[in-house]
């Protein structure tokens, strides 16, 4: 266990530099937020296109990998969001609660550290989880929301999702990489090195991105974020472990999805809850907990699993 922690430590050593220079007012919010965009509209857009491209789709697609990351983050979704609701908790922010719980910092974090952990061969399964939380939960809270605001559910909403979607440049990336490779076309040399430099960016500026996004936020509502950050770090791993088994996914592949599902909870969780005005504070508390107690935790996940 001692290696892999020593494997993992530059990771979360660049974001505790992040979180330094946030707190320390090195780094402003405001250069956070462009250095964020960078990363997101640049530098991963780069790192995932040039990945996807070099893909064999028909490879990577796996029937009982989606059915069993999907089916796990369902019950661990609908488990967080009843206890929620239990608690008296309204629907929204027992939706977001629920989306806390099982929406992990994939695209910034898991992509780079688990391609350097587990190798390039990671890249596929990482993409098709960032797949079904983009697409499938992050759908299924903006549907919940509306219909719940609205009392009904319009066409309309269709409409903005799909768009919504496309103007992601982490789908797009990925779509259109995917394509390329489909297609049998190689990557121009200038381009696969343009795509490189740019690529390799990403993991130090995506780390340190969230350290200092980090650092403006407190720990507020701390009872519930301890819980939220429990579950996205410890229960749902462990149901996706359960799945893996159950229906019998490949074991490297399995191995990679176990390790993203114990990603402490992502970023944009807190920006969609900012834009919704549903608990922005207990979702903030709920990434600055997971994310500090992360470094133990996927530790221990890698350690258990034998990597």
């Amino acid at each position: 266990m001692l290696a892999i922690f020593l494997k993992t430590l530059p990771f979360f050593a660049v974001i505790g530099l992040g979180f330094a220079a946030g707190r320390l007012r090195f780094f402003s919010e405001e250069a956070t937020a462009y250095l964020t965009k960078f990363v997101f509209y640049f530098a991963l857009s780069a790192m995932l296109f040039g990945f996807a491209a070099n893909l064999d789709l028909h490879a990577i697609f796996s029937w009982s990998f989606v059915a069993a990351y999907l089916s796990a983050t369902a019950v661990v979704w609908a488990l967080v969001g009843g206890l929620a609701l239990a608690r008296g908790t309204g629907v929204e922010a027992a939706v977001f609660e629920a989306h806390s719980g099982v929406i992990g910092n994939v695209g910034f974090l898991g992509i780079p550290m688990l391609a350097l952990l587990l190798g390039p061969k990671a890249v596929g399964p990482v993409l098709m989880v960032l797949a079904v939380d983009l697409i499938v939960f992050s759908t299924v809270l903006t549907l919940v929301i509306t219909a719940h605001r609205e009392g009904r559910m319009r066409l309309g909403v269709l409409g903005v999702l799909a768009l919504g979607l496309a103007r992601n440049p982490m789908i797009v990336s990925v779509v259109l990489g995917l394509a390329w490779g489909a297609a049998g076309w190689r990557l121009p040399v200038p381009a696969n090195e343009f795509l490189t430099l740019l690529g390799a960016a990403a993991t130090p500026c995506a780390l340190f991105a969230i350290g200092a996004s980090l650092a403006g936020r407190r720990a507020e509502r701390v009872g519930v974020a301890l819980w939220l950050g429990a579950a996205k770090l410890v229960l749902h791993p462990g149901a996706v472990a359960a799945a893996v088994w159950i229906f019998d996914v490949e074991r490297y592949a399995g191995t990679v999805m176990i390790a993203a599902a114990a990603l402490p909870v992502a970023g944009n969780v807190f920006i969609l809850a900012q834009h919704y005005g549903v608990a922005p504070q207990r979702v903030s508390a709920a990434i600055l907990i997971s994310t500090a107690a992360s470094v133990v935790t996927v530790t221990a996940v890698l350690a258990m699993m034998g990597t």
